[in-house]
């Protein structure tokens, strides 16, 4: 009875591996290779760089609305979550930003109107000011497209498309709302990505506009997937002989096709599995994981304030030339950063314009207060990056403060020591995360990370054996699926002679 069930599992065992299989190797196939074209390009994001070279040099002579009015015009009552100064084309403008998720709130600086809607023109003058710009020229209006399509795009809809007649056609989406550019994109973006994060994703827009359905989809997917990853490293391991060998002195029964995909897989199984499985987490089932960002409470916390209150008006302006200014509070200081079109960050007074430093000790001390309930239990300078804090494809500040907290959630933020800013927060969750999903999916190993090759060389080989896995699947499969008709053509024509005798 034993033998029987163990023979009965195998003969499923391996007609699970076979038709899942034959459904899915082309999947397999097709996010080895995209994976390593995005390895190379990112799908097409707006970096605050890219941003920031994109906007004039605030004119402080034409804003007749202090930062104190402009939150009262927004209806903020407490701390907001971002209050921006910067020009649309020739119009200073403060962007407010609530907890509550709402859309950002334009208002002029000039005379405190709200402003929801932007004409054309004025979409072409703003794009005009990109180092890019060389011929700027209104291509569409457009609610959702291939490269605007997820939700974060929705408070900044309908978008003006807008070509700057550059050489790498850069292309720029320009908020019809608020005259915020949403996104840039350029055409070797656009090309690659069709071999890269679209299909690796399986974002067609069609499917991505719906998150929610996107999200299952993807995840159905790739479990069905990572049962496809697992029955065929058990079939690999259960048909390999290394001591007893068959008759012809192999440790595989097969031959051609079959044997590459047998031993490939036995070679690349636990990496197949393990970026099926990290790929399947990083949609985050069940909310397993923690969210991302600074938190109301802890932003309230740190700046030691939580009411409008930054500057009544503005004695002079500062002398740095600045393409935007936020407004914020440390630790009851009232400050006001400063970004050069360079990405350079400094600190001056609000009110005076004055250059404000922050030392050390006034960061700790405004970060002791930071995590409501917690005491601060460590605080180190990271001058080189560790396993948390590096730099793959975003680029990450050092030196670099990092604090921690004996909150249940073991929370830590890195803060800038030039500006007194918090640039991430994480806690337990997010740390496995990181192993979980960055270490096991882009493999992204300290050790990997400090030779500069190495990690390229490794993914490219272990990318080069799972293709081979997915490949020979796919011809195996296709000659299986051929063989079946061919075999009920010859049987047919017999079948009349039967039914006669």
């Amino acid at each position: 009875m034993r033998n029987a069930l163990i023979r009965r599992g195998r003969r499923w065992l391996y007609v699970v591996h076979r038709w899942i299989g034959i459904a899915t190797c082309l999947l397999f196939a097709m996010w080895f290779i995209s994976g390593l074209v995005m390895m190379y390009v990112v799908f097409p994001r707006l970096t605050d760089g890219e941003r920031l070279a994109a906007l004039p040099v605030i004119s402080w002579g034409k804003v007749q609305i202090a930062p104190d009015r402009a939150m009262a015009i927004a209806g903020m009552e407490h701390y907001p979550r971002d209050l921006r100064l910067s020009m649309m084309d020739d119009v200073p403008v403060y962007r407010v930003a609530g907890w509550n998720g709402a859309a950002v709130i334009t208002i002029s600086a000039i005379d405190g109107r709200v402003i929801d809607r932007i004409a054309p023109d004025q979409a072409l003058a703003i794009a005009g000011h990109h180092p890019k710009a060389v011929r700027p020229q209104l291509l569409d209006t457009v609610t959702r497209d291939q490269w605007s399509v997820t939700a974060r795009f929705d408070p900044l809809r309908p978008l003006y498309l807008i070509g700057l007649g550059d050489a790498d056609g850069t292309e720029l989406y320009v908020s019809a709302r608020s005259g915020e550019i949403a996104l840039d994109t350029t055409r070797q973006e656009r090309v690659w990505n069709w071999l890269g994060s679209i299909p690796h994703w399986i974002y067609p827009t069609v499917l991505r506009k719906d998150g929610p359905l996107w999200r299952d989809v993807v995840l159905w997917i790739s479990g069905v997937c990572l049962v496809v990853a697992v029955t065929g490293f058990w079939i690999g391991i259960l048909r390999l002989r290394l001591m007893r060998r068959y008759a012809s002195g192999a440790i595989s029964p097969y031959r051609g096709w079959m044997a590459w995909h047998h031993i490939a897989g036995l070679i690349g199984g636990i990496c197949v599995f393990t970026w099926m499985f990290s790929g399947w987490l990083s949609l985050n089932p069940g909310g397993a994981f923690s969210g991302r960002g600074v938190t109301r409470d802890i932003a309230i916390g740190y700046s030691g304030h939580d009411a409008p209150d930054i500057a009544a008006g503005f004695q002079s302006s500062p002398s740095v030339p600045a393409v935007e200014a936020r407004f914020v509070w440390i630790g009851g200081h009232k400050l006001m950063m400063l970004d050069d079109s360079n990405g350079r960050r400094s600190l001056a007074d609000p009110a005076t314009g004055v250059p404000v430093t922050l030392s050390r000790d006034e960061i700790i001390a405004a970060a002791r207060r930071a995590v409501p309930g917690a005491a601060m239990n460590s605080a180190q300078q990271l001058d080189e990056p560790d396993a948390y804090w590096y730099t793959l494809h975003n680029m990450r500040e050092l030196p670099v403060l990092r604090t921690g907290f004996d909150d249940p959630a073991q929370t830590w933020l890195h803060i800038s020591p030039v500006t007194g800013e918090i640039l991430d927060r994480s806690d337990d969750s997010r740390r496995s995360y990181r192993w979980l999903f960055n270490a096991l999916h882009s493999l992204d190993f300290p050790l990997l990370l400090r030779i500069s090759p190495a990690r390229d060389v490794v993914v490219w080989l272990l990318s080069t054996v799972g293709t081979i896995v997915s490949i020979s699947g796919i011809v195996i499969g296709w000659r299986r699926l051929r063989r079946r008709p061919l075999r009920r053509r010859r049987v047919s024509p017999l079948a009349p002679i039967r039914e006669a005798t």
